[in-house]
């Protein structure tokens, strides 16, 4: 028998993980964000943008999670950066030096900062360079990059269950 919300015996725990978000400006992504950030217990969720569609579109898809997941809305993830100095930098992205998230050394002492891209242009170069690592998803296809929420909650995946080992 399905287990509803209420039956489900899924013990609440919270990671040492903040996702940071480049200019991600689709309303249902953001709204998937919020939910995937819920489902993997992260601290908060940092929205980086001039144009943030927090809004109607947007709770569609949160499943009201926004009530609950921590977030902040900036225009510049540069000043972002800058204030997660004592966090691991960690971005989502496919670059000529980026290695598979499979091979991701994840320092158990240090929070995470998880950056993921815009739907269609990614990482800025600028943010790219100021991360400690690179990591892409390993694809098998002949399409080389996936939605943003669906690498996302890869990505989330593979880190909170590294992260249960410390």
């Amino acid at each position: 028998m399905q287990l509803t919300h209420h039956d489900s015996k899924f013990k609440q725990y919270r990671f040492p993980i903040i996702l940071v978000c480049d200019n991600v400006s689709n309303a249902p992504n953001i709204g998937s964000l919020f939910r995937i950030g819920d489902a993997f217990g992260i601290e908060k969720v940092i929205f980086c943008g001039e144009t943030i569609p927090i809004g109607r579109r947007m709770t569609k898809t949160s499943r009201s999670t926004e009530k609950y997941v921590p977030f902040e809305i900036s225009n510049s993830i540069e000043t972002v950066i800058d204030t997660l100095n004592n966090y691991q930098l960690i971005a989502l992205e496919i670059t000529e030096n980026s290695t598979p998230l499979s091979t991701l050394n994840i320092d158990g002492k240090k929070p995470i900062a998880l950056i993921i891209g815009n739907e269609n242009f990614g990482i800025h170069n600028s943010i790219l360079n100021r991360c400690d690592t690179v990591v892409h998803i390993q694809m098998y296809g002949k399409n080389s990059s996936m939605n943003v929420v669906q690498a996302t909650s890869i990505a989330l995946y593979e880190i909170t269950n590294r992260l249960k080992q410390f």
